[in-house]
């Protein structure tokens, strides 16, 4: 470690290497591994906690990894694959197509590190169908699948000797020049491990950084993303990275006290939906108010295993997202706490004291049927089809056969993010957005899609890197004139905080801050609301120290994190009051509440919606913020797929003549 002054006097650690990876979940660690296995070694890992990300501690009943067919007789090919990917909206060609080219690669990769993906005696991988695909793609390892993809990824990294920074939070991207030349050159970070030392701060100086820190988790409350995880693409914008198509987010029942994702066999044994008042009494089930017949209700139960996401095309009379809007009116209109009631069966389906499988639908009662469940509790059921799903709460603390589960309509995953060209390259030269930092998704996405996105982005960025930026990174002399507004800045800001003793804690702050985000601006989007929560969170920015109480140097980590919330919220905010003010509709998972909302109508005539049906598929958002928390939002067209013609003479030639990286 080497040590560098400002012309300010302040002196800081700073640690130099030709790339840093910023994370520690999929992308991160193929990105550092493969960088490794191309050539470039002198490399380091930099995180806020080993432990803390979403490709670690998130899953569902059956996580799934999406992929190209690797078993079976029905045809697939890469193109097949790239063209679902496009038809998913306001996708890029050339990154579907890419996505798709290297999804066997980056599988058998995992496989080969011991990923445990299931295979038959005869080698094949199989599949199943997921969300949005048409063939069987997907497979899954069980509730676990990124955990195990991270596990084996970390022995990789590890086995390499590749340094790992643990316990640095990133708090601004050091830069040099301005516009279209702005060139990262390295990062500041808090050391949490030493923040009695200039409260913590920390340079890292480089010619390349990945940036594989999740999506922005922290702008809601009610979110299965794991609490460790909060956000990261503030310092991003504050240093003029744009961001691309960040309206577009999954929203889907899950947990709060344990975040899971409650799809697939929770929803498919047809629990129980129950509220009650704050401190627990009153208990209902509410769904009876929400469909017309008791039929109606178990099936849209059933098909929230299926249809899990929030979908404004399933709001007609007794669709599957009626129960989404029958969660959202208990809580936040009513104001009550809902839970899932796996111990006893629905109320209304109880004929002569057992549950009446006749009463669903069609294609529910054979689904049951041949899993052999037509008997029983909620938790029986679930025991016989898919006992690990049991075993996650259990082993976090919560027995699905004694207790109620409290759940809400949560943020699962940003199909929006910073913007990346086809070599996951920002807009600022030198920074690699990979995984779900990178928002390459577009509306509608096969489930297990972003697994794969994780494995493709980071092999992909690696291999630009590896080959294109191979120089030294900038000199100490130019490297601490970059660093020197971003240290001051910081640095004033610690000092006015830690002077400021009156106020909100930092964590009371960001309850506040993510629960208004919640009220206006999550699966039900309204457009007046959003206005006014615009102007509220600018007020929050330019009052930022007035109003934080900081008591300790925690406290002063938790401020800054509060900041980067507060400035990814006011950029998300933006670009949805743009996207409904040039026309857009309801699409992907969110409902824009054009004044026609009427709980009381729901159960006889569903949700009445302005879907987008398509007519912004061939447009990308991209937003800028700006001086002064301003945000530029524009419109682009979307890079069409690449004509299917590859002829292996040609490309043969271009390789050899090396024309193929950073073409």
């Amino acid at each position: 470690m080497e040590k560098i002054t400002l012309t300010n006097g302040i002196t800081l650690p700073v640690h130099t290497y030709q790339t840093i990876v910023v994370g520690t979940g999929c992308g991160a660690y193929n990105a550092a591994d493969s960088l490794h296995s191309f050539g470039q070694t002198d490399i380091c890992i930099v995180t806020e906690g080993v432990r803390m990300g979403t490709s670690r501690n998130t899953g569902s009943d059956k996580q799934t990894y999406y992929k190209l067919s690797l078993s079976g007789a029905t045809p697939d090919s890469v193109y097949d694959l790239a063209n679902v990917l496009y038809k998913g909206q306001s996708v890029h060609g050339d990154t579907a197509l890419i996505e798709a080219a290297l999804s066997a690669q980056c599988f058998y990769k995992l496989v080969h590190l011991g990923v445990p993906f299931p295979h038959d005696k005869y080698g094949q991988y199989v599949g199943y169908k997921t969300d949005h695909d048409p063939l069987q793609r997907a497979t899954s390892c069980g509730p676990l699948t990124s955990k195990f993809m991270t596990e084996q990824l970390e022995r990789a990294v590890q086995s390499k000797n590749i340094p790992i920074y643990d316990g640095f939070r990133v708090v601004s991207l050091v830069t040099e020049g301005a516009g279209d030349e702005t060139t990262v050159v390295g990062l500041l970070a808090i050391n949490q491990n030493a923040p009695e030392q200039h409260h913590g701060l920390t340079l890292f100086r480089a010619t390349s950084v990945v940036y594989a820190t999740g999506g922005p988790s922290g702008v809601y409350h009610c979110s299965v993303f794991p609490e460790s995880q909060t956000c990261a693409h503030g310092a991003a914008f504050l240093a003029g990275a744009k961001g691309s198509n960040v309206v577009e987010w999954q929203y889907g029942i899950g947990s709060t006290k344990f975040r899971w994702n409650l799809s697939g066999t929770f929803q498919q044994v047809v629990p129980r939906y129950v509220s009650t008042a704050e401190d627990g009494s009153d208990e209902r089930e509410f769904l009876d108010d929400f469909f017309e017949t008791t039929g109606e209700m178990l099936s849209a139960t059933f098909l929230k295993g299926y249809q899990w996401p929030f979908d404004p095309r399933k709001l007609q009379k007794g669709g599957s997202s009626i129960v989404d809007m029958a969660v959202y009116h208990e809580m936040q209109v009513k104001n009550r706490r809902v839970f899932l009631d796996f111990r006893r069966n629905p109320s209304a389906a109880i004929k002569n004291g057992e549950f009446d499988f006749s009463l669903l639908s069609e294609e529910a009662y054979t689904y049951l049927k041949n899993s052999n469940v037509l008997f029983g509790t909620p938790i029986e059921r679930l025991l016989k089809m898919n006992p690990p799903a049991y075993d996650i709460y259990f082993n976090n603390g919560i027995d699905l056969k004694t207790e109620l589960l409290e759940i809400a309509v949560c943020s699962q995953h940003n199909n929006g993010g910073l913007q990346a060209d086809l070599w996951w390259r920002s807009n600022l030269r030198g920074l690699f957005p990979v995984g779900e930092a990178c928002g390459n998704f577009g509306v509608y996405r096969p489930g297990g899609s972003a697994l794969n996105a994780t494995q493709v982005g980071g092999l992909r960025a690696a291999q630009y890197i590896a080959k294109r930026k191979t120089e030294a990174p900038v000199s100490e002399e130019r490297f601490a004139k970059a660093a020197e507004p971003s240290v001051s800045a910081l640095t004033d800001l610690c000092k006015d905080l830690l002077a400021k003793k009156e106020g909100k804690s930092p964590l009371d702050l960001r309850r506040q801050y993510q629960k208004e985000m919640d009220k206006c601006a999550a699966f039900i989007r309204n457009p007046a609301a959003i206005a006014e929560q615009i102007e509220r969170v600018r007020g929050y920015l330019a009052a930022f120290t007035e109003e934080t109480a900081v008591t300790s140097e925690r406290d002063l980590l938790n401020a800054f994190i509060n900041r980067d919330i507060l400035v990814t919220q006011l950029v998300y905010l933006t670009a949805m009051q743009a996207y409904i003010a040039k026309g857009g509709g309801s699409r992907g998972s969110y409902l824009i509440d054009i004044g026609s909302l009427d709980f009381a109508r729901c159960k006889t005539e569903g949700v009445i919606a302005d879907l987008d049906e398509g007519r912004r598929a061939e447009i990308v958002q991209e937003v800028q913020l700006l001086e002064e928390f301003q945000v530029a939002v524009t419109d682009i067209p979307r890079r069409p797929l690449p004509p299917a013609d590859a002829w292996f003479e040609t490309i043969y030639n271009e390789y050899l003549n090396d024309n193929i990286i950073g073409s």
